[in-house]
């Protein structure tokens, strides 16, 4: 069974150019063990505010791929353009439809 994180991410001013920049860096990645779907959203109400959803095929590889030192590099060089820590919710995923591959 799929599961993966929501995440609630504010970006600290002037750093929206810069995440997008990161995103697309992110989105070329292919060395991601396991990673399903990356999906980001901007809130409509505050620009500053993201959402991330990052989806793996099983509870297994999604916490393999987090614990990794590369995953930690990476997530440090996202905090840098945080305001805070985000907010990490995990779980399982109940319903899903991706395009076939």
């Amino acid at each position: 069974m799929y599961f993966g994180t929501v995440a609630r991410l504010h970006l600290k001013p002037n750093m929206l150019d810069r995440f997008f920049a990161y995103g697309e860096e992110q989105q070329r990645r292919t060395d991601i063990s396991g990673g399903v779907a990356m999906i980001v959203f901007q809130s409509d109400t505050d620009p500053l505010e993201i959402y991330l959803v990052v989806v793996a095929e099983s509870e297994e590889q999604y916490r393999a791929q987090a614990a990794s030192p590369e995953q930690h590099q990476e997530y440090l060089r996202m905090r840098e353009m945080l305001q805070a820590d985000p907010e990490w919710h995990d779980g399982q995923v109940l319903f899903a439809e991706f395009p076939p591959t």
